[in-house]
């Protein structure tokens, strides 16, 4: 359980979306402003290597943005398989 416990996840958080058609991200320069489809309260979601793990809410303290966790997702099968595949390619490693 250690090896597993040790293993690093690429941590992301997602705080809105946007759909726009190629040519307008083609003429997009340094300055360009992309609307999402979020408020400034929304709750954000956190990924745990592209899959959805959690909801949050932004916390801004001085200079520093946090995501303070308000909600764990339950975990599909899908994902269980996944992590359980990589939890088994790492041990073998060692």
């Amino acid at each position: 359980m250690q090896t597993v416990e040790n293993v690093e996840l690429d941590i992301a958080v997602v705080i809105g979306r946007s759909v726009m058609p190629i040519h307008h991200l083609l003429r997009m320069g340094r300055g360009a402003v992309i609307e999402l489809n979020a408020n400034e309260n929304d709750e954000v979601e956190i990924l745990a290597n592209n899959f959805p793990v959690a909801r949050g809410q932004v916390v801004v303290q001085g200079k520093r943005i946090q995501v303070e966790v308000t909600s764990l997702l339950k975990k599909p099968e899908t994902i269980r398989k996944r992590f359980a595949n990589e939890e088994q390619k790492t041990e073998q490693a060692f």
